[in-house]
Parts: C-alpha cells; structure tokens; sequence
C-alpha cells in the first residue's frame, strides 16, 4: 500500500484565495505571476494553485529597518 502523502507539508490557494491573503487584487496575482515573483502551478485546464509557503518567502521587508 503507497503511504498517504503528508497534506500538511504543503497549502495551495486559488488565485483569488492569495489576493484576500495577502489584501491584494486578483489582478495584482496575476500580474506577480507573470512577472515571475510568483509561481502557479495547473492542475488541469482550468485549475490554477500558488503554494502559500512560496507565497510567504516572495514577502520582502520594506522600509529602514528597526
């Protein structure tokens, strides 16, 4: 019997799941998606996930630090 994968290791979003999250517009994923400073991965035709930890590490500080 194959082993379950381990769901946890990794949380996927849709597009407009990212854009609530991070309190952006849908247009503004897409956009950072085409550019490359994120990445989408298909799951068929129509489906379309960003991974959230990828998500995360895309954050870069901004302003003089503390």
């Amino acid at each position: 019997m194959a082993p379950k994968p381990n769901r946890a290791a990794r949380r996927y979003a849709k597009m407009r799941e990212v854009a609530l999250y991070l309190d952006i517009s849908e247009r503004t994923v897409r956009a950072m998606v085409a550019d490359g400073r994120l990445t989408a991965y298909k799951l068929g035709e129509r489906v379309v996930r960003l991974d959230l930890d990828e998500v995360d590490a895309a954050m870069t500080p901004a302003g003089g630090a503390a």
